[in-house]
């Protein structure tokens, strides 16, 4: 799962600097198709992501007990980070 999201390129603006709460609800869709991936997987991408553009969003507590958000997390912020 990880090297596919790796191979793709692109993420969802956030806009602005400012720090923002980790994901809590269904992310924003990126522009990067994760329709099959479980949602905390999603969540974390999205905060990764938004971490990669701006001030680091990331729930400390879920990074370490969730899989799925952590490495969601870890993608989306080598991914946007690209750009």
């Amino acid at each position: 799962m990880c090297a596919f999201a790796l191979t793709i390129a692109g993420c969802a603006s956030t806009g602005g600097g400012t720090a923002a709460a980790p994901t809590q609800g269904e992310p924003p869709a990126p522009s990067v198709n994760l329709s099959g991936f479980p949602l905390p997987y999603r969540q974390g991408y999205a905060d990764g992501c938004a971490s990669a553009t701006g001030a680091e969003r990331k729930d400390a507590a879920r990074f370490g007990s969730d899989g799925n958000y952590r490495t969601g997390w870890q993608d989306g912020l080598a991914i946007c980070g690209k750009k």
